[in-house]
């Protein structure tokens, strides 16, 4: 059982990373305009350049938020694999003792 608790733990740890990078990309969201600003004027330049950077902040996020959701899942699935493989393959009563 010991050798899955820092598994378990580093799995836990990324999957709170992927959520915050979730709290991150939503709360930058929020500030995003949906509105297209085609008269002319600074006010106008302006409001299209701020979206242009939270336009890229997103999509930096998102490249991340994908990766690392690839990886938790990915991670995930082999844990679950080795802890299968190894309750099936001990030939103790309690496959985690000692």
């Amino acid at each position: 059982m010991s050798i899955f608790i820092p598994l378990i733990i580093g799995w836990a740890v990324l999957a709170l990373v992927v959520l915050v990078l979730a709290m991150r990309r939503k709360s930058i969201s929020s500030q995003e305009d949906d509105v297209i600003h085609l008269s002319g004027g600074e006010a106008a330049e302006e409001a299209a350049k701020k979206q242009v950077a939270i336009a890229a902040r997103l999509d930096a996020i998102d490249k991340w938020g994908k990766l690392l959701t690839i990886v938790l899942a990915a991670s995930g699935l082999l844990i679950a694999c080795y802890y299968l493989y190894v309750l099936f393959t001990s030939k103790s009563s309690d496959p985690f003792a000692g």
